[in-house]
């Protein structure tokens, strides 16, 4: 009996998964069960199990290539069957289309010299070759010529981060505000008990959200849905793209656990370990570039949630505090929300109430 393994849906918006890597080769068996190939998607990598026992008699797509949701990754057979022509033509395999492209030497030459693609040159030699001489008038047509040192694919993780956040720009109209915090009593605790500033933020956060609950919503359609669960979201830079690990009901874990998941999180994140259940259910999200010398910036709120947390840099600074002037560890934090869901006003509330839990982090341990 013929068995299609399909790629799976692994989320409600998900629309195509990478193949990353096959653990079987064609003609090779496989149990029932037995990882046969990785995928990614949403930056999540998932194992497809074997749906049946039998012999790999044919795989459809390539290591690398996006394949659309329900679409047949490979086909599987009974040892003793074989795959009939019918079938293997009916299943076409998934490949990556490229266009040919005719150049004469000297203008192949001279496009790798200027860094001109190819691609880009409409040829006026005979059926169209491209010839030398539409590369000088490309190059002349330029008014600044760069030479292309290498060419990196949006797929994976990178080209899931760039779908969505091309998606919360267009669909959310964003607002951001931005407000001064003393971390001095902030600093004092992450000394006394070796907490980090996020673990705090984290707790200062999941606090501010439980007294505004409107921002720790979705808006589907008509409807602002008002989540039960606060799952705060850290995002985290890992060499393949940036991933936001979740703290599930953040704000009803103490200090000590919600630092030990979010050391293991971030651990795993930047292992590419993480699994689907560790980056799904966010309702919230906090996004630090203070370690990158940042002091201020405009977050891009991660969806379905309606805001984010920008974080910058602690440095210190004179301030003037009852009425003199002294030194004092400052930090600046921008709230980019939803301005369909919520007004500057509670905004501003919500950003209020964050700051004076981080001004008087000593409340967040009771």
């Amino acid at each position: 009996m013929v068995t299609n393994v399909m790629m799976p849906r692994l989320s409600l918006t998900m629309k195509e998964g990478t193949v990353v890597q096959w653990f079987k080769k064609e003609g090779e068996k496989v149990e029932k069960g037995e990882p046969l190939v990785e995928v990614l998607s949403d930056k999540v990598t998932y194992e497809v199990e074997a749906p049946t026992a039998g012999v790999i008699r044919k795989i459809l797509a390539e290591e690398g290539v996006d394949v659309p949701v329900a679409e047949t990754l490979a086909i599987i057979t009974a040892p003793d069957e074989e795959l009939s022509d019918v079938e293997a033509a009916a299943e076409a395999p998934v490949e990556k289309v490229e266009k040919r492209i005719v150049a004469s030497p000297a203008a192949k030459r001279l496009a790798r010299e200027y860094g001109i693609d190819l691609a880009q040159v409409e040829g006026t030699g005979p059926d169209g070759r491209i010839v030398e001489e539409d590369i000088r008038k490309n190059v002349k047509k330029a008014k600044v010529e760069l030479r292309v040192r290498e060419v990196i694919s949006l797929t994976g993780i990178r080209k899931t981060a760039a779908e969505r956040v091309s998606l919360s720009a267009q669909t959310a109209p964003h607002i951001t505000i931005t407000m001064e915090v003393d971390m001095s009593n902030a600093a004092k605790l992450r000394e006394k008990f070796k907490f980090s500033y996020t673990d705090v933020l984290v707790k200062a956060v999941a606090k501010a959200l439980t007294e505004h609950p409107v921002m720790n919503s979705t808006l589907e359609k008509d409807q602002i849905k008002i989540f039960e669960d606060v799952n705060v979201g850290v995002a985290v830079a890992t060499e393949n793209g940036l991933v936001v690990p979740v703290i599930r009901k953040a704000d009803k874990r103490g200090f000590k656990e919600v630092s030990s998941k979010l050391k293991e999180l971030v651990e795993k994140a930047r292992e590419g370990k993480l699994t689907r259940e560790e980056m799904s259910g966010g309702t919230f999200t906090i996004t630090n570039l203070g370690m990158f010398g940042v002091d201020m910036f405009t977050p891009i709120i991660n969806p379905p949630e309606n805001a984010i947390l920008g974080v910058g840099r602690v440095v210190e600074k004179p301030v003037v505090a009852d009425g003199k002037i002294m030194v004092k560890p400052v930090m600046r934090l921008s709230l980019s929300f939803d301005h369909r869901v919520v007004d500057g006003a509670p905004a501003a509330r919500f950003l209020q109430n964050v700051k004076t839990a981080l001004e008087n982090p000593e409340k967040l341990l009771t």
